[in-house]
């Protein structure tokens, strides 16, 4: 088990925890560890498998818990996580540290896009990892070749999706590639995109066009491209001027979702300021809800409580994420969200997002 610790001013070394143990409980390890006095106010950890050489299957993650023995300062984070993960085969996890009073990042799904000619056919021969870098750090090496989602294939050219869930990035700007093969071959790369999971635009275009020779018998080879251009796109104008021109169809086509929001119960978790949600399925987003009209209470989103809501729209498919949040309107707005529970009512599917902070 290996974590990286990333600063406002940087970042650690890996830090291995083998032969660090300093007290074992059941289900419990506590390490000490030095970081650079230098590396700043923390917010992120990177975690994970260093290797699989070993034949390790799983490594199941609970909780996590960090603690300046200088200040005290403390933050925990309740983990619930195997790894490597079953989505993508991702042997590493990413969260950001959540200081009282300081404001977090988030955890962004981004895809990455693998344009080539023949990696595919020698996918079980070769490795190749990719470590994205942005204005807010990087993502470490993540293996291309694990799981594979999105796959086309035609006489010369291929494409596949490769899924990386990373704290926010921020504005992208290179990405470094590790190819190595335990046979020699020629891989043919074109391009790169990349982009979160759940907006069309930016995307973050990479041109490779190269061709790599590898060498069984020699070192890895890295290459490092920078962003060749970014392709953003009127979003906002073009959602409206879609909702418009389907908004007819749509009337004779909505469906209606349950929407129980789950309020922490811990001091200040609740809110008055008003919360926003957008639901995305496989087939389509929702609008913007607000959510003000709670079924079971007039003032919503209070310590402890449970908020129904029930709003009508097109149809999603199955959904895989949410965005929401509130506008900080209000004395004290901070609101601690443990999480959401959605029931489609035309397949009785539910959905639930669990966010606890």
């Amino acid at each position: 088990l290996v974590m990286f610790f990333y600063g406002s001013n940087g970042k650690s070394n890996p830090v291995s925890m083998e032969n660090k143990v300093e007290h074992q409980a059941k289900n419990q390890i506590t390490y000490d560890i030095h970081l650079p006095s230098d590396l700043g106010m923390l917010y992120k950890v990177r975690l994970g498998l260093q290797s699989l050489d070993n034949s390790i299957s799983q490594l199941c993650l609970r909780h996590f818990k960090v603690q300046n023995t200088s200040t005290l300062d403390t933050f925990s984070l309740t983990i619930n996580k195997t790894l490597p993960l079953s989505l993508n085969g991702d042997r590493w996890i990413e969260f950001p540290v959540e200081w009282p009073l300081k404001e977090a990042l988030s955890v962004v799904t981004y895809h990455l896009t693998v344009f080539s000619s023949n990696i595919l056919s020698e996918r079980n021969l070769v490795h190749m990892t990719a470590c994205i870098y942005g204005t807010h750090g990087d993502t470490g090496d993540r293996s291309l070749l694990w799981s594979l989602q999105n796959v086309q294939q035609g006489e010369d050219n291929e494409s596949f999706l490769v899924i990386v869930d990373a704290v926010d990035l921020g504005e992208l700007d290179k990405v470094v590639i590790l190819i190595s093969s335990k046979t020699d071959c020629k891989l043919d790369i074109k391009k790169l995109h990349l982009k979160e999971a759940v907006k069309e635009h930016p995307t973050y275009v990479f041109e490779v066009n190269e061709a790599f020779s590898v060498d069984a018998n020699k070192s890895e080879i890295q290459r490092e491209i920078p962003v060749s251009f970014v392709i953003r796109g009127d979003k906002q104008k073009n959602d409206i001027d879609n909702n418009l021109h389907k908004e007819g169809s749509q009337a004779r086509n909505l469906t209606e979702y349950t929407i129980k929001v789950y309020t922490g119960d811990k001091r200040g978790a609740g809110t008055d300021a008003n919360v926003h949600i957008i639901l995305f399925g496989n087939e389509d987003k929702s609008e913007v809800f607000q959510l003000s009209q709670s079924l079971e209470h007039q003032d919503p989103f209070e310590r402890g409580k449970v908020d129904t809501f029930k709003i009508k729209t097109k149809k999603l498919g199955s959904l895989h994420s949410i965005e929401i949040g509130h506008d900080r309107k209000g004395f004290a707005s901070g609101w601690f969200l443990e999480k959401v529970e959605i029931t489609d009512a035309s397949t009785n599917s539910v959905y639930c997002f669990n966010c606890n902070r």
